[in-house]
Formats: structure tokens, sequence, C-alpha cells
């Protein structure tokens, strides 16, 4: 599509907002106020360069029937399996999108699909998604935290992370398990949780029995 101007952006990413949370478009005087206009007729001017190049569209004659064309994928990108059990390879490509748009908006945040058993205690188990945000200074975590952590050579698991100078421990939260104790240097943070999903499968109890 056609580049948008820097004030026809700034109307355009407020609109997305505003509609993604309110499920319905905006008044112009709305609009107005958010773009810290005293006259209608720039917001209109934008509207229509915003309609003419393909971002929205409306109703003629009815009322605040803007809509957002072509919306961005506002899922979290569920990158793969963790193991919540032993060490698995590492996860690199995002294999489907988890769409939690209505719960967060937060465009680095990423998840996993739980594969073991390892954090029962702490109410995670095998299927669920696990979403996590990215760590920009592991130094400043906290211990007792749950992250996903890559250990040198082995792969990525789920576990809290514990910290004592140059040594880390990866507590699992099922007595079946070992903690890992590794040296720092060996593990890479790659993200700390922030919350669980879990689908339901009315048809999973009859599949196992």
């Amino acid at each position: 599509m056609e580049p948008l101007t820097e004030a026809q952006k700034q109307l355009h990413d407020w609109l997305v907002e505003y509609i993604r949370t309110s499920q319905h478009a905006p008044s112009i005087r709305q609009m107005m106020r958010a773009m810290n206009l005293r006259s209608p007729a720039p917001v209109q001017s934008r509207l229509e360069h915003l309609r003419a190049k393909g971002y929205i569209d409306w109703s003629e004659g009815q009322a605040r029937t803007i809509r957002i064309l072509h919306p961005k994928n506002l899922g979290v990108p569920v990158l793969g399996a963790i193991a919540a059990g032993g060490l698995v390879e590492p996860f690199t490509d995002t294999q489907e999108q988890l769409d939690l748009s209505h719960v967060f908006h937060q465009p680095d945040y990423f998840a996993l699909r739980v594969t073991g058993d390892s954090m029962i205690e702490d109410l995670i188990t095998e299927g669920d998604v696990v979403i996590m945000r990215p760590v920009p200074n592991p130094e400043q975590l906290k211990n007792g935290v749950i992250v996903a952590a890559r250990v040198e050579g082995h792969g990525t698991t789920l576990k809290r992370f514990y910290r004592q100078g140059k040594h880390v421990t990866l507590k699992p939260a099922n007595s079946k398990y070992a903690p890992i104790e590794v040296m720092a240097t060996s593990v890479q943070v790659q993200g700390v949780l922030v919350g669980v999903w879990r689908g339901c499968d009315p048809t999973a109890n009859s599949a196992t029995r």
C-alpha cells in the first residue's frame, strides 16, 4: 500500500488501537481531541487519504462505521515446544499464532507449548502454552522467577531460576525431577513467564480412556 505521511500514520495508529480496545469507531470530535486539532477539517482530510490509500473504509451515510483494512496480526507467536522435564532442542521458527490480543498487546511477547510434567506443582502441565516476555538484562532477574532457559550444549527448558555468584540452578516444580545446576556462563535466559494459556478440549477425557 502507499506509504502514509506522519500525520496520517498518527491518526491511523490511534484508530487501530481505539477500535481494537473499544470495539467501535470513534467520533470526529474524539479524533480531533486525540490529534490536538481544533477543526474537523484536518481530521476529515486525513480520513479521506487513509481511505484512498486503502488503510480504512466506512459505510456511506452511516456515522462511526470506520473499519481498519488489512489489520496486523496481533497474535503471540508460538515458537515451538519447551521441556517441563528434560531438555529439548532450542526453539527457532514460528510454528503457529496464538491470538491473545483481547488479553494484551505486547508485540515482543512470544509463546511456547509445554511438554513434560516437571512444573505441575506450579500448575503448568503438558500441552499448556506459556506466554513469555524477553529478558533485556538477565543480570537483573530475581531469584524464583520462571524462565525459558537455554543450557549450552543441551537445549531449552522451563524452570524456576536461581543464581548464586557464578552458578545457576534451574529448579523444577515436581519432586520427581532433580534441579539443573550449571555455570551461569552456560545459561541463556530467553524469556520470563507472564502467563499460562490452557485450551479446553471436551473430547480429551474420552480420547484417553
